[in-house]
């Protein structure tokens, strides 16, 4: 575990030193802040561990503490999420990429974004999660899906047809539709 701390926090400095450049392209740009959200939580859990649930840190707001150092600025994983990757990008398959630490949160790739990968890891991981019934449950007729469909719907647009996307099953347009309850464990 302690050389897996040491190589975390290489991985950190290496974010904090190198930020965002202009020149940069927008699949670079785009896989920088998705590996600074994931490793800033994997940090976080690392320094409070054991913990049961993220939801446990920073008195149940977790996302909203700004402590990412990055550059010359200091972020939030909220802003990182909900002020970088969704506005600039425009992106609904961001929500399999970032990942909250939580049994319910899309499984976390064991390796780094980059822009080469950023698409395939991105169909990837939406055809992963949506398809497996530890997350979803889909069905012609009826869909029980995750929260995160529910939270951010307006990144989705036409739930139906974003799953039927990625779905082993074609949904029918008048589906019923529920939602999930989310588990806030920690996936460890």
């Amino acid at each position: 575990m302690k050389k897996e701390k040491v190589k975390l926090q290489q991985y950190l400095d290496l974010l904090a030193a190198n930020p965002v450049q202009n020149s940069w392209s927008r699949n670079k740009k785009m896989a920088y802040w998705i590996n600074a959200y994931n490793a800033f939580t994997v940090k976080l859990i690392v320094d409070h561990y054991p913990v049961s649930s993220i939801t446990k840190i920073h008195s149940g707001k977790p996302w909203s503490k700004k402590w990412i150092k990055l550059g010359s600025e200091t972020y939030s994983l909220d802003q990182i999420e909900n002020e970088i990757l969704r506005p600039r990008y425009k992106d609904a398959r961001i929500h399999f990429a970032v990942n909250c630490a939580a049994k319910s949160c899309p499984p976390l790739l064991n390796k780094a974004w980059t822009a080469e990968n950023l698409e395939a890891n991105f169909e990837k991981q939406a055809r992963n999660f949506i398809n497996n019934s530890n997350y979803n449950k889909i069905g012609e007729k009826k869909v029980q899906i995750s929260k995160i469909f529910e939270w951010y719907a307006g990144d989705f647009d036409n739930i139906i047809n974003y799953l039927n996307k990625y779905a082993q099953i074609t949904i029918k347009s008048n589906a019923k539709v529920t939602y999930l309850e989310y588990d806030w464990a920690l996936n460890e």
